[in-house]
């Protein structure tokens, strides 16, 4: 049973009632294909990230993210800051929880085939290729994001 619910831009969707976060999140990139993790929240799938600790930066955000949702380990300077996306994206909780995200989109592309350990945050981990992201279901919150990849290297 989900336990979150994502809107992106959508009159619908709840009115926050606690502090906007801002978070990062990946595109983590091998041989052409896109990581994504099923998130344990609401089984869609979505980009590697999360939200920023306190006086954390984003490039170190990411990396910390990174290494506790895959187990792979990339020093900050491995990724490269794509864009701040500020519209309306809102995550809603079964405990009445209501915040707005802004995340900082970065994209780091690995050279060797990585040994994937998944967190408790994740399902599964998993990478698609371009196609294959057409035929799941991606949380609304990240679904333009993902829409927007193209590989690094075709």
């Amino acid at each position: 049973m989900s336990i979150a619910a994502y809107y992106l831009n959508d009159p619908s969707a709840p009115k926050p009632n606690s502090p906007t976060h801002i978070g990062t999140n990946a595109y983590l990139e091998w041989a052409g294909k896109l990581l994504l993790e099923q998130r344990w929240d609401c089984g869609a799938w979505g980009l590697i990230g999360g939200r920023l600790k306190n006086g954390e930066r984003y490039a170190q955000g990411i990396a910390r993210e990174v290494r506790e949702e895959t187990g792979i380990f990339l020093p900050e300077s491995a990724f490269v800051q794509m864009r701040v996306y500020d519209d309306e994206r809102i995550a809603a909780y079964r405990d009445g929880t209501v915040w707005r995200m802004i995340i900082v989109l970065f994209r780091a592309v690995l050279q060797t085939p990585p040994r994937l350990v998944k967190s408790r945050e994740s399902g599964e981990l998993r990478f698609f290729s371009q196609q294959e992201l057409n035929e799941i279901e991606i949380v609304p919150t990240h679904r333009d994001l993902v829409e927007q990849w193209k590989p690094a290297f075709d």
